[in-house]
């Protein structure tokens, strides 16, 4: 574009902050996305933010502050929720519970020692009781009770919550959870404390559980009422920080959170909600995809994002993303819906070491932006899979972030040398090729197991890749899945972050509405009360559209979850629109029964034993930015980009010379064939020996895998 003052110019800028690198991208109407990556700084996130947006003001080679006058719509994804649960960096929070239930949330339906643990739970020396984000003696039995029908049993001794709302101020405590027996049926006891809380203590921050998760599950519902209260002030200075360091460089656009739901909300509903920000990054990348798989005709895509510190798998599932109902966060199950999102510690800072045993291990541990890999030259002495790829001559050192951050070899060399090669007694580049192997394998294992787990055979689906190391690394994890088709999408390094500024607006509602079918019912769906159903997805959708503003464009997706009688997990099942009918619900209960078995083999359903259905959610989406991007530009002859070649080590067949491309160079219809290297500015794409890539009309790098198979 050039250098522009015109304040015509709009532009709609998403951002994600991950543990090593903050991206951020650049729209505006009619031109290809920008796209720029700056250092994470942990002391103070918001600092990368801005940092990376001088960047981008840079290109257009104006002021800071010019650039961010311009900026009509600024959408950003975090961990700050994710950092604060796990790191404990919580605000002191107390649980009032209904008397006789104060454990509920220390058992964890018996999960206490294991939750969160994924592969280590065998191993039963490293179990361990979590530390819990409510002590004991925060957590305060209340006199009252509601039963199962909804029915007041035990009124509410208000005297009594008042006296405990004074010693927990006098403790220390800055915020409240309320989660009562059945509160989601009959939320008047609830509704009664937050009354008083407002008159006896109103700087307090309160969540109350039938706001956050009106579901049943008092473990679930307890824990994700906590988890809100305990990181709503946190989430709320933080956004309040980076908004208004945001405005003090000019900026007066609208600004929005993503919500691991599956879209953004506005920035001012982010502390009310902040239990919904847990996956708030990996979320963006995962919608991005869905919507380029809906553009490409691709019906099932497995998602892969690997950054500098984790590996995030996520599934799509004919065309829409995977949506789980109760999420696993640390080590608590919370009652939250959100884009399903798996992870390990794979990333590009992850650290190589060798155990006990003698065995190469690389992660979880990471070494982050600061210090970094040992080639940073930040004083990180320790190998990571990013020191690796430079050893083996996958990254070039000098072209590192297009040039901007020169990387060097002689301490990545050194790192592997000591902490790997001299104990296992190889060469530094044979040390390198196996911590690379390492990585690939605990990626590609992923893959095959989220797959899996799920009922589906991932060779039935395309592989995306994008995050700074995706594109460096795919080409081996796809192919070690036995995946045949990998897709490096242009906006890959920032992908996450286009997704968040991308993304609608998102709202959801729910709310508990038990129906059953006797056993043995010939048709259960006849025991179903359709009448009942409608006029609660009526409610629920009117409440979803004025979430939104009532905007003209929501757009509403209708959920009903169903489980066997006695059954503890549930199964969602979209709501076709319209009227639901008996004919409807016979559609759903055959739809519940072949999902069923999928899942659990055929045969598992018994629809003998009684159909329960128990939550009806609405989903409501609206578009934000509404612009047209343009095209990308590139020669269609790979040859014009071609940069010349040099030496890269591949595990599979050694040190071959590799064919080096400028990537931006290459547009829609240029083909190409490996091993071959494609320098982005943000990124190294890999094709391996044997393997072909091509460049689809929408500049997408279509990589067949099966050139080894």
């Amino acid at each position: 574009m050039g250098t522009t003052t015109d304040t015509a110019v709009r532009f709609f800028v998403g951002t994600d902050v991950g543990g090593t690198f903050t991206d951020l991208v650049v729209l505006e109407d009619n031109r290809p996305p920008r796209l720029f990556k700056a250092p994470t700084t942990p002391h103070d996130r918001s600092e990368g933010v801005v940092n990376a947006l001088a960047l981008a003001a840079a290109s257009y080679d104006v002021s800071l502050r010019e650039f961010c006058a311009a900026i009509a719509y600024f959408s950003h994804g975090t961990t700050a929720a994710t950092n604060a649960l796990i790191e404990r960096k919580g605000t002191p929070t107390a649980l009032l519970t209904t008397r006789g239930f104060t454990d509920t949330l220390l058992i964890q339906r018996s999960m206490t020692s294991w939750v969160g643990m994924g592969a280590a739970t065998g191993h039963y020396s490293r179990r361990r009781n979590p530390a819990p984000i409510v002590p004991r003696d925060r957590i305060a039995g209340v006199t009252e009770r509601i039963d199962s029908a909804g029915r007041e049993l035990v009124a509410l001794d208000e005297h009594e919550v008042r006296g405990l709302l004074r010693r927990l101020r006098d403790e220390g405590v800055r915020a409240l959870a309320v989660s009562f027996l059945w509160s989601f049926l009959n939320a008047e006891h609830e509704t009664a404390v937050g009354r008083i809380v407002a008159e006896e203590w109103p700087e307090a921050y309160v969540t109350l559980s039938h706001e956050v998760a009106p579901v049943l599950g008092e473990y679930e519902r307890s824990a994700t009422t906590v988890v809100n209260s305990y990181l709503g002030p946190v989430i709320r200075d933080y956004v309040a920080g980076l908004e208004g360091r945001l405005r003090s460089t000019g900026f007066t656009g609208d600004f929005s959170i993503m919500d691991s739901g599956g879209g953004v909300m506005r920035a001012a509903d982010a502390a009310r909600r902040a239990a919904s920000m847990l996956t708030s990054g990996p979320a963006g990348g995962v919608l991005a995809s869905a919507a380029l798989a809906r553009r490409l005709g691709h019906r099932n895509v497995i998602t892969s994002d690997m950054g500098g510190t984790s590996f995030d798998v996520g599934l799509i599932v004919d065309s829409e993303p995977l949506v789980e109902r109760v999420s696993e966060v640390g080590d608590l199950h919370l009652a939250l819906p959100r884009i399903k999102v798996t992870a390990i510690g794979a990333g590009g800072g992850s650290i190589a070491w060798v155990d006990e045993a003698g065995v190469l291990a690389v992660g979880p541990e990471s070494a982050g932006s600061v210090p970094g890999p040992a080639c940073y030259g930040r004083g990180g002495d320790r190998p990571t899979v990013t020191d690796a790829d430079v050893v083996l001559g996958v990254i070039d050192p000098e072209r590192f972030l297009g040039g901007r951050m020169p990387l060097e070899r002689a301490l990545a060399e050194k790192a592997i040398r000591l902490h790997v090669a001299d104990p296992l007694g190889l060469s530094v580049e044979e040390a390198a090729a196996g911590i690379r192997q390492v990585a690939d394998n605990h990626m590609a294992d992923l893959l095959r197991k989220v797959t899996v787990e799920q009922g589906y055979d991932p060779r039935d689906f395309t592989v995306y890749a994008y995050g700074g190391a995706g594109p460096t690394h795919a080409y081996a994890y796809t192919e070690a899945a036995g995946i045949a088709t990998l897709v490096v999408p242009p906006t890959s390094t920032v992908h996450s972050a286009y997704g968040t500024v991308t993304s609608d607006r998102y709202r959801a509602v729910q709310t508990t509405d038990v129906q059953r079918t006797p056993p043995g019912a010939a048709d259960p769906a006849e025991h179903l009360d359709p009448a009942r159903i409608n006029a609660t997805l009526d409610e629920l959708s009117l409440r979803c559209r004025a979430d939104l503003d009532d905007d003209p464009r929501v757009r509403l997706s209708r959920i009903v979850y169903l489980k066997f009688r006695r059954q503890a997990h549930e199964l969602p099942l979209t709501v076709p629109d319209g009227e639901v009918t008996t004919d409807v619900l016979r559609a759903l209960i055959a739809e519940f029964r072949d999902a069923y078995e999928r899942l659990y083999g055929a045969g598992t359903a018994l629809l003998g034993a009684g159909v329960e259905l128990h939550t009806l959610r609405v989903e409501g989406r609206v578009g934000v930015t509404g612009i047209t991007e343009g095209g990308y530009e590139g020669s269609a002859r790979a040859e014009e980009s071609l940069i010349g070649s040099r030496p890269v080590y591949f595990p599979e067949c050694g040190r071959v010379d590799a064919s080096v491309y400028r990537g931006e160079g290459l547009g829609a219809g240029a083909s190409l064939r490996g091993p071959a290297i494609l320098e982005f500015a943000g990124t190294t794409v890999v094709v391996g020996p044997g393997q072909s890539l091509a460049v689809d009309p929408y500049n997408n790098l279509v990589i067949d895998c099966r050139g080894n198979a």
